[in-house]
């Protein structure tokens, strides 16, 4: 049986929100009322590097955006997901190919195969999971 604690564990998580500090959002929005346009501009607003990935936009809170992972031209840790799950596997295996360091599904999105497949590779793994709500407990929890 699967060692299901590697994923979500909380000493992941603030890893993550500590050394991640460049991220690829796959399906950010430039549409303000998404929650993808909502959590990435947090990021930004708390100093970390957004890059935008979706076929659909050409620039996103004042980012080029890319088609795909793969058309990145810098180094990515931390790959977003703002997918549906059926399609977040597809990113997960991008995220596998280009070397990142870890994978967040966000909260909805839901793999256990490609979250498997991250973990078999040796990425960290965050799944079903708020960046932004994560990101604000974090950040608090520092404060004491």
């Amino acid at each position: 049986m699967r060692d299901e604690t590697r994923i979500n564990d909380r000493k992941t998580i603030d890893w993550i929100l500590r050394e991640c500090r460049t991220i690829a959002v796959v399906g950010l929005s430039s549409n303000p009322w998404r929650p993808s346009h909502g959590v990435a501009s947090y990021m930004k607003r708390n100093g970390y590097r957004v890059i935008p990935v979706n076929p659909h936009e050409r620039e996103v809170l004042g980012e080029r955006a890319y088609a795909s992972l793969r058309d990145v031209p810098e180094k990515i840790e931390l790959v977003d997901i703002f997918r549906r799950s059926e399609e977040a596997g597809k990113a997960v295996d991008e995220a596998i190919q280009i070397g990142a360091k870890a994978v967040w599904l966000q909260e909805g999105v839901i793999d256990q195969a490609a979250a498997e497949r991250a973990l078999d590779a040796g990425l960290l793994v965050v799944m079903d999971r708020c960046w932004l709500k994560e990101h604000a407990k974090w950040k608090n929890s520092l404060a004491f």
